[in-house]
């Protein structure tokens, strides 16, 4: 298959580009900065073009759009790990919004269409909560980060009106090495790494290498539409996570964070760490999609093996 995919670069587009080329996929990914995605998959096993694109305004990157099978959409600023002012708030939202309109008007003008578009979004959809589950037949929150999940889903659904499959992947909180491992490692090696806040907030995961095998498995399944949620089948609280990772490390957890310090250091930021929902993956596990780690101590073991 021929495959455009943007965010490449990143934690999951760069694994995401790997298990396509060990398929025998042909990849195109769309980069900001074309010389430094052209060094970083210099040594992959199979050639991988490389277009820039400017992800806010029409191109001549748009003509790969044409013919190819499917668009997987994973550009977005980071969230977590800086104080949300109104101009980083603005970064998030346009990153997000703003490119995948431009993405969809890009669709919209290729002459062959793709099949399917793989469009991120987030659980942020659901809006936080210490009590409720959540899945995708569940309604929207009302904060934040759950308005632009739903303006950033809202642009992606123009694509249903070309004809094009549309699946909106609702991802939690990426588990591999690196990412969100690599910044809590440090912490924990020295056994700083205690629970967050009260610890009772709601940790919805996927390890890295089932979030790729679930965006390849919507690719190759047509029934598989709208809201998928990226989330394993068991979520943790905080304070269960932070056990299973001091003991995935043989490494005592012993420092928890005040919730008033992280709000002094990020604002309303802080929500992304101190505020939580549990969300489960009810398409995925109606599809038959079968979770390498469906559990955190699994996940945890295999990723410090």
């Amino acid at each position: 298959m021929k495959i455009v995919v943007t965010g490449a670069t990143g934690f999951v587009g760069s694994k995401l580009v790997e298990n396509l080329q060990k398929r025998g996929d042909r990849v195109i990914v769309l980069a900001r900065n074309a010389d430094k995605a052209s060094r970083q998959f210099a040594k992959t096993i199979s050639p991988v073009e490389v277009i820039g694109y400017n992800p806010f305004e029409l191109g001549e990157w748009s003509k790969s759009i044409s013919g190819c099978d499917a668009v997987i959409n994973l550009a977005g600023e980071p969230l977590a790990g800086v104080r949300w002012t109104e101009t980083r708030k603005k970064q998030i939202r346009d990153s997000r919004i703003l490119t995948t309109k431009v993405l969809v008007q890009a669709i919209a003008q290729a002459e062959i269409k793709p099949q399917v578009l793989i469009s991120a979004s987030a659980i942020g959809y659901y809006g936080t909560s210490l009590d409720k589950s959540f899945d995708e037949y569940s309604y929207a929150g009302d904060d934040f980060l759950a308005s632009i999940c739903k303006d950033w889903e809202a642009e992606a659904d123009v694509v249903t009106g070309l004809g094009v499959r549309l699946v909106k992947l609702r991802t939690g909180i990426v588990l591999g090495m690196g990412g969100a491992i690599a910044k809590m490692l440090p912490i924990f090696q020295v056994g700083g790494g205690g629970k967050i806040g009260s610890g009772k907030q709601w940790f919805s995961w996927i390890h890295r290498d089932d979030l790729v095998e679930l965006i390849i498995y919507a690719i190759a399944n047509p029934q598989v539409s709208d809201a998928l949620n990226g989330t394993a089948p068991q979520p943790v609280t905080n304070e269960q996570f932070t056990v299973s990772f001091a003991r995935a490390i043989k490494r005592p957890a012993f420092l928890p964070v005040p919730a008033a310090a992280l709000i002094l250091v990020f604002g309303e930021g802080a929500t992304v760490l101190l505020d939580g929902q549990k969300v489960l993956p009810k398409k995925a596990e109606l599809n038959l999609f079968k979770f390498k780690y469906p559990d955190i101590d699994s996940a945890l073991k295999q990723i410090f093996a």
